[in-house]
């Protein structure tokens, strides 16, 4: 790993891969897994876990979802504003959309972002952000 990219894939007892991150401590690498992850895999403090760590290919940590990256495609000012952002604000917004299972909520929260960065001119405001997604789902 290096200090630009640590982001990794993790898999926990032969599951995953899992998006992750790792952290250096001054004695050693570790990653954070969450309490959602613990609770789904039955993971508690004490417990032996094979943990299998590969350096994420994806060029924004997550896999970028085909309705996000359409939105992308046809919008060339969002686009540059998005391709503009820090990895980590282009994570976190690649990773609101990348929750989401239905298909057709993915395209109005994606809708929602491409909008927000066009308004924000790259200056994410969050509290703006969630009422654009507000007003495109109730589309």
């Amino acid at each position: 790993m290096d200090e630009n990219n640590r982001r990794v894939l993790v898999w926990l007892d032969l599951t995953g891969p899992y998006h992750m991150a790792l952290f250096k401590s001054k004695t050693c690498w570790y990653i954070l897994i969450n309490q959602q992850l613990r609770s789904r895999l039955e993971i508690e403090e004490g417990n032996h876990v094979n943990v299998k760590i590969e350096r994420d290919p994806s060029e924004f940590g997550h896999e970028l979802p085909e309705e996000f990256q359409v939105m992308l495609d046809q919008d060339e000012e969002a686009n540059t504003i998005f391709r503009a952002l820090t990895p980590g604000k282009q994570r976190s917004l690649v990773y609101l959309v990348t929750k989401v299972k239905n298909p057709d909520s993915r395209m109005k929260k994606s809708l929602a972002i491409m909008h927000h960065l066009r308004l924000s001119k790259g200056n994410i405001d969050g509290k703006q952000l969630n009422e654009l997604i507000k007003y495109y789902n109730n589309l």
